[in-house]
């Protein structure tokens, strides 16, 4: 075995992973949507905030487990993705179900919450009532809030325009963890495809072991 092949690899690391900063952000933007939103007797509740922690549980287990066994970190990190997917279905069925818009990855507001860059739960509110507070702007047509407006320009080349209806703060909350929850099931993707192409190029525990023992034998 190579000198630079150690038998247990460096693993662990996964708060360095975008995949779990963005997973821990939406889980607790789920504990608080969901105690605000959802009923805290249903089961709707329960699941949505069990479905985000597991995103971000599995993430870091798989992580942790990839030191002597790169099959279940593959594993834990689908179950991770799995998660999440459930929970982008919860999201979507409640805009459904209540008749509240579901944006489009394009969308200004959605442009301008992806300009913002939101690592925290405190961004994210902030997000809320700016939006809410320049949508509510943009209905009131006077020479003095144009005046306003044109001295604070938007983050992004995109705005709403005056007749576009103000989303609640629950559509706004329930598209902003969408956009996240996006993100995060595509970065997981791409991570699942990394450990897959690396499991199948170098194999995992089992095969580092032999390779050992192989070499010791024979004094390597």
């Amino acid at each position: 075995m190579a000198e630079s092949e150690p038998l247990i690899p460096k693993h662990g690391g996964y708060r360095k992973l975008k995949s779990f900063q963005v997973a821990q952000l939406v889980y607790d933007l789920t504990v608080r949507f969901c105690d605000r939103y959802i009923d805290k007797r249903s089961r709707t509740h329960d699941q949505m905030v069990q479905a985000a922690r597991s995103g971000v549980q599995n993430i870091a287990e798989g992580s942790q487990a990839s030191g002597t066994s790169k099959k279940m970190e593959l594993k834990l990190t689908n179950v991770a993705r799995a998660s999440l997917e459930e929970l982008r279905l919860d999201y979507e069925d409640f805009l459904r179900q209540r008749g509240l818009p579901l944006m489009p990855p394009d969308h200004a507001a959605l442009m301008r919450f992806k300009a913002k860059r939101c690592a925290t739960l405190d961004d994210v509110r902030t997000w809320v009532e700016d939006e809410r507070k320049y949508r509510g702007q943009t209905r009131t047509d006077t020479d003095e809030h144009r005046r306003g407006m044109a001295a604070r320009p938007p983050a992004v080349a995109v705005g709403a325009g005056p007749c576009e209806s103000m989303p609640s703060a629950a559509a706004l909350v329930a598209n902003a963890a969408l956009s996240l929850l996006n993100l995060c099931c595509y970065l997981l993707d791409r991570q699942i495809s990394a450990q897959a192409a690396a499991f199948e190029r170098n194999g995992g525990f089992t095969e580092r072991l032999y390779r050992a023992r192989l070499e010791r034998r024979h004094g390597a």
